[in-house]
């Protein structure tokens, strides 16, 4: 039976099908990975078409979202011992409103479309943004905020039912729509404040099956490909993923098509539903 924010796989394999109930638990299942991606000529596309607006955080966004679109099987999740696609493709990322120890933090999530691009996707991100920074206040924000003032036993009593609704698949969509934690993806970029890429857990909570830390750009020599050494501009991408959405095999292309369109910032100019070879 589908869920109001996935449709139901069928004929799923008796392997994946035993992993699902002896790892019944998100954090039983989790796999990391580490990944350098070369983001110089990223960096340079930047530099030389201002007019497009591209960051390089906009840029990685935008290749996740093609990768999610390419390689559906990253947007899988499962939820009551069920294995779920979503019916969507967001992303979402924590937003300070100030770079301040005291300034809160808003959480954001951003539907990425089909026809979207760099430009679309982006626009929508720098919207957001600047509406979170003006003051204005997400649904998401305002239950956390209202759930910190009740009462403990009243709280643990709500999020006990909370989550067994969840478990059977009750429409939450009211209170989940703007929750990172059932996002496609959950982005952190860690590099914005000077830190290096590093592991993030994934949450039992939720439905989020993958998460992304960004380190910070720095140089780095590596081998090209016509086996010369060069210093080129690297950002650390680490993943956080639940194994039981997808094999090892299946991961790995998905990481070389993340790569390829990161190296190649013309194609993310294109539709996300397009094909790239």
């Amino acid at each position: 039976m589908d869920r109001y924010d996935g449709k139901l796989v069928k004929n799923v394999g008796g392997l994946e099908t035993a992993m699902i109930h002896l790892m019944p638990k998100r954090t039983d299942a989790e796999v990391y990975f580490q990944e350098k991606m070369d983001v110089t000529e990223l960096l340079r596309f930047c530099e030389e078409h201002p007019e497009t607006h591209l960051t390089l955080f906009s840029a990685i966004i935008t290749a996740l979202a093609k990768m999610f679109t390419l390689r559906p099987r990253f947007n899988r999740f499962i939820q009551g011992q069920r294995l779920y696609e979503r019916k969507e493709i967001t992303l979402s990322f924590i937003c300070k409103t100030k770079f301040e120890d005291d300034s809160p933090e808003s959480l954001i999530v951003v539907k990425a479309l089909p026809e979207d691009t760099a430009a679309t996707l982006g626009e929508r991100m720098a919207s957001e943004i600047r509406k979170k920074r003006a003051g204005e206040v997400s649904g998401s924000d305002n239950s956390v905020n209202r759930l910190a003032k009740i009462p403990f036993v009243l709280r643990a009593l709500l999020f006990l039912i909370l989550r067994l609704l969840d478990y059977f698949g009750a429409d939450l969509s009211k209170l989940t729509s703007t929750d990172p934690n059932y996002s496609s993806v959950l982005v952190s970029n860690l590099g914005s404040i000077e830190l290096p890429v590093m592991y993030h857990h994934l949450n039992n909570y939720g439905t989020t099956s993958c998460v992304v830390t960004l380190g910070k750009v720095h140089k780095e020599e590596i081998v090209m490909e016509n086996g010369e050494k060069a210093m080129r501009d690297i950002v650390e991408i680490g993943a956080t993923v639940d194994e039981r959405i997808a094999d090892g095999f299946y991961f790995a292309k998905s990481v070389k098509l993340l790569r390829k369109v990161i190296s190649r910032p013309e194609l993310l100019f294109r539709p996300l539903s397009e094909e790239v070879g």
